[in-house]
């Protein structure tokens, strides 16, 4: 099936707007390598502020689905777009570590509408809908990889505060876009079946089919979310400043003309490329691989590479960044799993509230694990830190055990 001219107009709208949610939200871990040098405070404090930042990201899941349903999905990414860059704008005018924390909640309550405002307007708009789904997960794909790489890159030319002011220029000019795209939000509504149409809308409704579903597998799926998010999340946050300090880097010599470039930037950045394939193939694998054992196998590994991270950081920067380039893989290949497993245990007519709590566990509470790894990071040894990551995702492989072993066979009706 070809795209019709609403479908394109969507596709474009939305790839647009998720790419620019996860440009920005990339390249918050770069500015912290520089924020904790300018204001000179404590990993653990830094840690807590920037917790505070991401958690609206996926608090936010939740009310932003309300939202958009009341106000219109267009319009709400339209002020998502213009939030965050505002939010960028005012972190570029920051002099204090709590400026920096308000520009990061702004930042979070902004980007937080975008996804279920955006995967609603694909779902009533779009009549090719899986197509334009998989262009809109590459635009996402893309915008994690290219925002710490033009982050990183212009920092080293520019002062942060002129680099956050450019970085949100894209987004002012997409918000811009988006006030005169010209689409039918609702033009495949007719398409959609019964259930889809009885998508609840009260609170009671909503407090209602919550209950049913945390009665029923998708609690444990919820879990699996959650442990998957706290190792995402401090994984990718500590990642720059922890290669920075690494023995294979800090005596690093990029060569003439070079001498700003920060190498453990761009393997950074080489990680959430490698990542890109990483989802590609792990959405091709759920169609052999039940999502139960995808989760386990993944779980496995993630934590097996936590565990190796800081002896093989010894051993070289050629170790090192073929480390990095399998942990990125499956720190990728992990989410088409559990995103099938969300549609294997829950009832279609609670599919996009089950997805809103999808949202608030990978970057709701996943965000926990900033606070809790900037503080081992500043009380305790490197091995620490990667210890805990470790321990997350082994209760991750044990919950998706239990899944397997548990209620594999008997998804909800």
């Amino acid at each position: 099936m070809s795209l019709t001219a609403n479908d394109r107009a969507i596709a474009g709208f939305t790839m647009t707007g998720h790419a620019l949610v996860h440009w920005f939200e990339t390249s918050i871990p770069i500015f912290l390598v520089v924020w904790l040098a300018e204001f000179d405070v404590a990993v653990g404090l830094f840690g807590v502020i920037v917790a505070l930042g991401y958690a609206p990201f996926g608090l936010g899941a939740l009310p932003g689905g309300v939202l958009a349903d009341r106000y219109g999905t267009k319009r709400l990414i339209v002020l998502c777009l213009a939030g965050m860059s505002v939010a960028f704008l005012l972190l570029s005018l920051a002099n204090s570590i709590y400026a920096i924390g308000g520009g990061l909640v702004l930042w979070g309550v902004a980007a937080s509408v975008y996804h279920p405002a955006g995967l609603s307007l694909i779902s009533t708009g779009v009549s090719d809908r899986g197509t334009v789904f998989a262009y809109h997960g590459i635009a996402g794909n893309i915008g994690i990889a290219l925002g710490p790489f033009v982050a990183a890159t212009l920092l080293i030319f520019y002062d942060w505060e002129l680099v956050a002011t450019g970085l949100a220029v894209p987004g002012l000019l997409a918000a811009a876009y988006g006030l005169s795209a010209d689409f039918d939000p609702v033009a495949a509504a007719d398409e959609l079946d019964e259930e889809t149409e009885e998508t609840p809308s009260s609170l009671t409704d909503i407090l209602a089919n919550s209950r049913a579903l945390f009665a029923s597998a998708f609690a444990v799926v919820f879990l699996i979310v959650s442990f998957e998010g706290l190792f995402y999340r401090g994984m990718l946050t500590y990642l720059p400043e922890i290669l920075q300090d690494l023995p294979a880097l800090v005596n690093f010599d990029p060569g003439p003309g070079l001498e700003g470039i920060e190498p453990g930037d761009y393997i950074y950045v080489g990680l959430l490329v490698v990542g890109m394939g990483g989802q590609y193939v792990g959405g091709k694998a759920t169609d052999r691989v039940s999502p139960e054992r995808g989760i386990v196998g993944i779980f496995g590994v993630l934590a097996a590479l936590a565990l190796l991270f800081v002896p093989v950081s010894e051993l070289g920067l050629g170790p090192l960044v073929v480390l990095c380039c399998i942990l990125g893989f499956f720190l990728f290949a992990i989410q088409p799993f559990y995103q099938e497993a969300v549609a294997v245990y829950t009832p279609p007519e609670g599919r996009g509230l089950s997805y809103g709590y999808t949202y608030l566990g990978e970057f709701g509470f996943g965000s926990a694990s900033i606070a809790v790894g900037g503080f081992l990071l500043g009380s305790f040894e490197l091995a620490v830190f990667f210890t805990a990551l470790s321990a997350f995702a082994l209760v991750g492989a044990g919950l998706g055990a239990f899944l397997w072993v548990r209620y594999q066979g008997t998804p909800s009706e």
